[in-house]
Order: structure tokens, then sequence, then C-alpha cells
């Protein structure tokens, strides 16, 4: 019997399972081993309750995200306590997703070496396993399989390859797996598969989900094409379509996108367990708020501009809001405020100038910016690629139809220049500590709330690397592979953290010692190379 379907999970706090908080709308429950996750998630999926955002599986953690408007973390710990000490769900006779392979990998034979075994005997027992995916990681679709019976363990590459092809099959540790797209990695590749592995227009994006059992069926020597997985996969000028799913308008064409330029909207909740990130506006107040200036539904996409520096020109009669950084606004060669809603007459161009202050500023029509949504949303994810890509010169934007009222007659709050950090006045990210904040030592936990950090260059939509004193571990041990969310301050061996930010990755295995709250992820998203940043810890429990 299968570890999700068979393994009992017993009470929490019987069998000593902890539940850690991770930031505010999350926290993550402890299941001892990879059967205990299994059994775990199988049970919580079979029913999950409204405001539950993601339930995601990970070595041996069960993350649950939840909306904090609908459940309080109290909530969902009785639920999943609940769920744990319950009858396993009925097993439910599951198609296995079936990946034909051609066993012609690179590795093949060194790995047959490690093992002491032959390459056809290699190949035979792969072939033969009945796999589950148990996790995924890493990047959109790439399932993490347990296979019954498996008790081989190969050891990842020294140094991970620079590029894996689409449909590579591999081993690392106990676990196999196949890469949905071309990547970086580690794995010890055996083999090749043609299956489509993730398909962003697909009702189901991800072929291999947590608990999906999978079968390796040997292919003939033939040549096998392989899935180009999810690179960019919309644009918006290929084509402009409306959310009906009629042409829509054209709206704007890109005559300089400045330093970086994308469409973004409120991103892809829910599908971390496919490992595909939240992505969306790095600061959700500003890009709401442009919305709300506009009359626009609360999802409508907005421009994300990086630094200033765009220039477009407009190719009907527009409504335009700049919201975020403060960057001066020029249409036409007249210069107006940000936050202020201006007519931007077919013909004319616009201007953003470099930004006085903040990093990102949000460009906005009434109506909403229109793009063939991916995954159920118009933004880019700059780790995994999902959504259009980057705008660049000549690009047309189109404009949609996301109206829900008239524009406010009035401002709808008072607004001037984003914070700024400087010695004197360092900017306040709050942040809630833990899970794993018992991993530095007393001077590090010290340090991370006490010190004055400093933004560094490596500071983008995937998380900001902050500079300062080097955290000391209180373990040297290796932790196993997590659930993250966005905020979520991780540890690396160089000590210096990181803070995830929306386009980060969905798990991940150094410590998070604390998790910036969504105010101060949306203050890091202002904050330049070479400012001032103060971690300041705050409560779970909060409002």
């Amino acid at each position: 019997m299968s570890a999700a379907g068979g393994r009992a999970v017993p009470d929490m706090q019987a069998a000593g399972m902890r539940m850690l908080p991770l930031g505010r709308d999350a926290v993550l429950f402890e299941a001892g081993d990879l059967a205990g996750v299994m059994a775990l998630h199988a049970r919580l999926a079979a029913a999950v309750p409204p405001g539950v955002v993601d339930v995601v599986p990970a070595a041996e953690t069960v993350l649950v995200r939840f909306d904090r408007a609908r459940l309080t973390s109290d909530t969902v710990r009785a639920w999943v306590s609940a769920a744990a000490a319950g009858a396993a769900p009925a097993a439910d006779a599951l198609t296995p997703a079936v990946l034909p392979v051609r066993y012609d990998g690179t590795d093949l034979d060194d790995v047959a070496s490690i093992l002491g075994t032959s390459p056809e005997a290699l190949v035979a027992r792969h072939a033969a396993t009945a796999w589950t995916v148990a996790f995924t990681g890493f990047a959109p679709g790439f399932g993490y399989l347990v296979g019954a019976g498996w008790d081989l363990n190969v050891p990842r590459l020294p140094s991970p390859r620079a590029q894996v092809p689409a449909g590579a099959v591999g081993l690392a540790g106990a676990f196999s797996g196949a890469y949905p797209r071309e990547s970086p990695g580690g794995w010890r590749l055996i083999g090749t598969t043609d299956a489509v592995l993730f398909d962003p227009d697909g009702t189901r994006p991800a072929l291999l989900a947590p608990g999906t059992p999978v079968r390796f069926l040997p292919a003939r020597s033939r040549s096998v094409s392989r899935s180009p997985g999810p690179a960019p996969t919309s644009s918006p000028t290929l084509p402009p379509v409306s959310p009906a799913g009629h042409h829509a308008p054209r709206g704007i064409r890109i005559v300089e996108p400045g330093a970086r330029a994308t469409l973004q909207d409120g991103g892809r909740p829910g599908r971390a367990a496919e490992g595909i990130a939240v992505s969306g506006a790095a600061d959700r107040d500003a890009w709401a708020l442009a919305n709300r200036l506009l009359g626009n539904r609360a999802g409508a996409a907005a421009i994300e501009v990086v630094l200033g520096g765009l220039r477009a020109v407009a190719e009907r009669d527009l409504a335009v809001v700049v919201t975020g950084g403060w960057a001066p606004v020029v249409i036409d060669g007249r210069p107006g405020d940000p936050f202020v809603v201006h007519a931007w007459p077919a013909g004319t161009e616009l201007r953003l100038d470099g930004m006085l202050a903040g990093a990102r500023a949000y460009l906005a029509v009434r109506g909403g910016w229109d793009a063939a949504p991916v995954v159920g949303s118009r933004s880019t994810d700059t780790l995994s690629g999902l959504g259009p890509a980057p705008l660049r010169a000549g690009d047309v934007v189109a404009v949609g139809e996301e109206i829900a009222t008239d524009p406010p007659a009035l401002p709808l709050h008072p607004w001037g220049l984003p914070d700024v950090g400087t010695d004197a006045a360092p900017l306040d990210v709050p942040f809630v500590p833990g899970p794993r904040d018992d991993w530095l030592t007393g001077t590090a936990r010290r340090a991370l709330a006490g010190e004055t950090w400093t933004v560094s260059a490596a500071a983008d939509r995937i998380g900001v690397r902050l500079e300062g004193p080097s955290l000391e571990r209180s373990r040297s041990d290796e932790l196993a592979s997590e659930g993250m969310v966005p905020g979520a301050i991780q540890v690396p061996p160089s000590g210096l953290p990181v803070v995830f930010g929306v386009d980060g990755p969905v798990t991940g295995g150094y410590p998070v010692v604390g998790v910036v709250t969504a105010a101060g992820l949306g203050r890091l998203a202002q904050a330049r190379p070479g400012d001032r940043v103060r971690l300041r810890p705050v409560a779970s429990s909060a409002h």
C-alpha cells in the first residue's frame, strides 16, 4: 500500500508533530519523514476548506497557507490536527502518468557503476518501479518521485550543469524526476521523455502534481522530441486578446521600456504545490491603489516599471495614472504628478523620467492592460518564465475591459515620496520571527533584528540580498527542503540573509529565520541598492 494512502498519521501532539508559524498567513507542519508528509498531504488534499490557499508538501513538512480574512491560524491548526488523527481517505484508483522514456542519458553508465550494477539492470528496475509524486519544486511541474521498494541512493553531480535539456529523466538521492524545461540542474541523467510535463494552457498545468502515480515506459531507440516547457508563453503583442476572447483594442506602443518593464496583476496564488510562484505586483499596495484611482476591477493588470525611463505612445485616448515610486510623468511634453489620473490623448507620448524615490512605478490605464492569461494571470514571473515576456521597444500593449466603477472624485489617500532608507532613518521592515530562527546562535538572532542592513545589488523580484554581518548558525547539518512564501528570510551558508520576493522559489533548503510582512515586502520592493534597512520583529497574530 502506498505511503500516501496506507500510513496512519497519529494525533499531532501525541506524535510530537510541531506546528510552526511561517509569517502571518502560513503554518509549517512537521510530519517527521517523507512517508508522513505524503500521508498528511493526502488527508488534507481530500477536503480543503474555503480560505485555505495552498497545501504544499515537501521532504519532511507540509505548508498550509491561508486567507487571514477568512481563517485564523488556530482554525488551520485544528483542521490539520483533525485530518492527521482521522481515517485515511478512500484510495481512489488514480490513472498513472505514463512517461515514455528513451534510456540514453549521459550519466547512465556512471550511475550504474556507482550503484554496482549494469546499465541494463538499472533501466529494468527503474522502469519496473511504481513511482509517486511526493512533492514539486525547483521549477513549475518538476516532481520529486519516490518509488515503491526503491532503496537506491544516487549522489548529485559535484557541480550542476549549466543546461539540462527539457524532458531529461534523472536520479538524485532517493528521488527520480524529469525536467519540464531546459534549465540548470545537478541530477544524474539516465534518459529522455517526450511527455509534456508542464502545459501552462492546460486545465491542470503540471502533469506530475503531488500524489500522482507515475510509470516509466521504455521507448524504442527512436528520436525523442523534447517538450519546450514553460518559456515565456505569451506576449502583449501576440496577439492582444481581451479576457472575453476577442481581439482587444490596441492601447500603446512601447518606444523604450526603461531598465525593465513587465505586466503584473494579482499573480497566481494557490499553485505552489505545482511549483508555481505567486508572482504578481511586487508592491501590492501601489498596484491596488492605481486600480482604485481609475475605477478598475481589483485584479486589473498594470505595467511595473523599474527605476523609470519608460516611453510609450498612445494609440487611442486613455486615462492613465502612475503610483508606487515617485516617477514624474510627462505627457505630450507637459509634466504631471504621479498618483493623479491624467488624460493621455491618442498619438501623444508618455514618458516616466528617472524616479526621485523608490524603485518601482505602476503605470495603469482605465480598463487595465490586456494579454493572454497564463495559468490564470497576466503577470510575468521572472524566475520561471511564465507569462508575458518583459516589454521591449516596438511592443503593442492592448487595453482590457476591467472597469468596475467611475473613478473616485477625490484622491484616496495623501501621497508623498516613498521612504528612503538611510543611516539616520533606516527603512522599517517588520517581520515575524521563525520558524527556523533556532538555527541561529543567540548573537545572530539579536543581530538579525538589531543591525542596520544594506540592500545589495542582488535585489530583484526573486529576492533581496542584504549585506551586513554574517549570521552564525547554531547547527551545521542540512535542512530538508521546505515550502517557502514571499517574504521568507532565508540564511544560506554565507550567513547573509535573503528576503524572497513574489517571484521567489516555492521550496528551499536553507533555514527560514523570519518572514517579512506584506507591508514590509512592499517597502522592500521600493528599496534600491545601497538603501539601509532595519528588520523589526513583530507578533504573528497582529493585524
